[in-house]
């Protein structure tokens, strides 16, 4: 069993990376080279500016090329819920965000001639409690009145079209949901950022960044100091630099992922007939999709722990015996991948963008990032343009966590409350 993510492992070789020391002056520095950092540099690269990303180590090497493969429409909220603590009018705004992410990742598949094996195949939520069915019908009413007339419910009866699994009541499906090979993506994006002018350094990671009289940025990285008109920071959850301010308003809380052998094509169209993207609605629950290649991809937060090779491998056999309680059947499948990476949670679970000191900065997404990631890159580029009415979480103030001051001590008592409300609601 390979302890690499999947999507890192069977991507294609990134060829474009910048050789030489970092040096010189330039429009824009991008810190980190994930979907947000690489989508904002394609973007600014397009509009002729001179962009150097500074990656500490390979490209989509930590969040976006070690998740679910995912790309969905929808907060990482009962939408019902946003409605009532954000308003009706901010909670239609936020989810109308996420929409429009996924066009966003399609139209830049389409633009670059990515190949990342996109499929729009619908996202569905599964109840995995009566109660929980209702709670989703609730939200269901919600979204189609506010911003989405395509979601419908799929009611106990007719679940078992959807899923061969026992214990569901039912779900929510989001047509517009989406999936694809992360890390064919995110080197496709690499690409095509270098295509368009911008220089991606891998094993560059920033150490500091200091403001000069001039107003321009001076950044020290493990390749060399190089100046800056405009700083992006897109680090996401990274424990690493120079960057206290953000770490005390991030939780960075593990996500783990166990990746099957191929399977026989007969076999998925007994489990999984319809091959969208899964959730289950526990709030320490399960996500999961199938590859091109018939392989069953089962992710979850097993543990509240931090990821590294003994926490994936304890997380890894936490994921198996979730796997084979919800798909007996794959008790003799041969587990292929085992890997963990690095959520950004924020308290509320919103990202946050903006300006910080004079640095730009887009991160904290709870979970949702692949879709919302390479959007905000976008996005960003029209901020740092000028254009601040284009960034949708603007509004959004960003307190610290309390007594958090960058390790996340608070992750066992997080997880311990988590699960107790999965068992009472």
């Amino acid at each position: 069993m390979a302890s690499e993510s999947f999507w890192l492992d069977t991507a294609p070789p990134f060829t474009g990376a910048a050789q030489g020391p970092v040096q010189g002056l330039v429009d824009v520095v991008v810190v980190g080279a994930g979907f947000t950092g690489l989508s904002a540099a394609l973007s600014l690269a397009q509009r002729n500016a001179e962009v150097v990303v500074l990656e500490a180590g390979r490209i989509v090497g930590e969040a976006s090329g070690r998740n679910g493969g995912h790309c969905n429409t929808g907060v990482a909220h009962d939408y019902a819920g946003l409605v009532k603590t954000q308003g009706r009018e901010a909670a239609r705004g936020f989810y109308q965000a996420y929409a429009q992410a996924v066009q966003t990742v399609q139209t830049v598949i389409s633009e670059q001639a990515i190949d990342c094996d996109f499929r729009q195949t619908g996202k569905l939520k599964l109840a995995a409690k009566a109660m929980h069915y209702e709670g989703l019908a609730r939200s269901c009413e919600l979204i189609a009145r506010d911003v989405d007339p395509d979601v419908r419910l799929i009611d106990a009866k007719d679940i078992g079209g959807e899923i061969g699994a026992e214990g569901f009541f039912g779900g929510m499906l989001s047509q517009q949901g989406a999936q694809m090979h992360m890390g064919k993506f995110g080197v496709g994006l690499g690409q095509a950022a270098v295509r368009a002018g911008a220089q991606v350094y891998e094993q560059a990671a920033v150490t500091a960044i200091t403001r000069l009289p001039s107003g321009n940025y001076l950044i020290t990285c493990a390749r060399g100091v190089i100046e800056a008109r405009q700083v992006l920071l897109a680090s996401g959850g990274s424990m690493k630099g120079p960057f206290p301010w953000f770490r005390r308003r991030i939780a960075p809380v593990g996500s783990f992922i166990i990746a099957t052998e191929p399977l026989e094509t007969h076999v998925l169209d007994a489990l999984l007939p319809n091959r969208r993207t899964y959730v289950t609605s526990r709030i320490v629950g399960n996500y999961f999709r199938t590859t091109v290649d018939n392989r069953l991809v089962f992710g979850g937060r097993a543990r509240f722990a931090m990821s590294n090779p003994r926490s994936d491998a304890k997380s890894g056999e936490v994921l198996r015996a979730s796997l084979h309680s919800m798909f007996p059947t794959l008790r003799g499948a041969k587990i292929d991948y085992c890997w963990g990476g690095i959520v950004d949670m924020t308290a509320d679970r919103l990202p946050r963008a903006g300006e910080q000191d004079g640095v730009f900065y887009a991160m904290g997404y709870s979970g949702h990032g692949v879709q919302m990631a390479v959007h905000m890159g976008r996005v960003m580029a029209d901020v740092m343009a000028g254009k601040a009415e284009a960034n949708p979480w603007r509004a959004l103030d960003w307190p610290a966590i309390p007594g958090h001051f960058g390790k996340p001590w608070f992750l066992p008592v997080v997880g311990a409350w988590y699960k107790w409300q999965d068992r009472r609601a």
